[in-house]
């Protein structure tokens, strides 16, 4: 496999540093920092509400340090939750899981700067489309991961349209579609989904640019829409469109060997770090 470079590195770590920034503010714990949310809004994907190394830092993260960050957590009602790259904080794993906390890996896939994707047919009647704010897909759209994560395999499922519309209207009046909105207006997070030809998304995904750089996540099918090549194709669309609007590094962490394959065919290949979670719902 390919190695990482020392320049693709820093701009992964210096990512994942700043991108909760454009959601949250941070407080530090010695090396440790924890990002808070000030306000309601969505998060970012993965939190924020998570403590990671603080970038740069030489010192080795202490027992006292996770403590703190973990009564602070428990203080401000969210999970306490950490993440940071392995290759980063060689010994971080180590004392977080001495603290309980179990510990899972997200392999990283980098696209090569200069290679185009490969065309991704679709089936007749789909279309992919960016959401506005004011799309009338958007509830579905956020609705949709809900129901695809919960039924974390690639196999086709029995949930579909009827359970995606109960969702999507639970999220339409709880404020949770209210409060992404003013994060797509503000070109915080794109949103692509692939549509059934009655305007129902079927797959679904997302990234946060940040500094010329973005992480691809959330990217999931309706169960009953699996096997179609459906998440490949919002897959990539999701790479062209970051590249047309001024990323280019485009990066993205898998859970399974059979999703990996399928980022290696749209021309993603190991990167060679691997980022760690610990009590992160939402990456997990």
């Amino acid at each position: 496999m390919r190695g990482m470079s020392d320049s693709l590195h820093v701009r992964v770590e210096h990512y994942y540093a700043t991108v909760p920034l454009l959601f949250a503010g941070s407080e530090e714990f010695g090396s440790l920092r924890l990002f808070v949310r000030k306000e309601a809004g969505t998060p970012y994907y993965g939190g924020p509400s998570h403590a990671q190394p603080v970038e740069g830092c030489s010192a080795a993260v202490t027992a006292t340090d996770i403590a703190r960050v973990r009564a602070r957590q428990r203080e401000l009602g969210v999970p306490e939750a950490f993440e940071w790259l392995a290759e980063a904080a060689p010994t971080l794993r180590t004392r977080i899981e001495a603290a309980g906390l179990p510990v899972e890996e997200r392999p990283l896939m980098v696209l090569d700067a200069h290679r185009p994707l490969p065309s991704r047919p679709l089936l007749d009647g789909v279309t992919l489309r960016a959401l506005t704010a004011d799309d009338p897909a958007l509830p579905a759209a956020l609705a949709l991961p809900r129901l695809a994560f919960a039924e974390a395999d690639t196999a086709v499922g029995s949930t579909g349209r009827t359970e995606l519309a109960a969702v999507a209207e639970k999220l339409a009046t709880d404020g949770t579609v209210e409060a992404v909105r003013p994060t797509i207006r503000a070109g915080h997070k794109t949103l692509i989904a692939a549509l059934g030809s009655d305007g129902t998304p079927l797959a679904v995904g997302h990234y946060h640019p940040a500094n010329g750089t973005t992480e691809i996540g959330g990217v999931g099918t309706l169960p009953a829409a699996r096997r179609q090549g459906l998440a490949a194709a919002v897959t990539g669309a999701l790479a062209d469109h970051a590249r047309a609007h001024g990323v280019h590094t485009v990066f993205l962490a898998y859970a399974e060997d059979a999703v990996a394959r399928i980022y290696a065919r749209l021309g993603f290949r190991p990167a060679d770090v691997t980022l760690l979670i610990a009590n992160q719902p939402a990456r997990s």
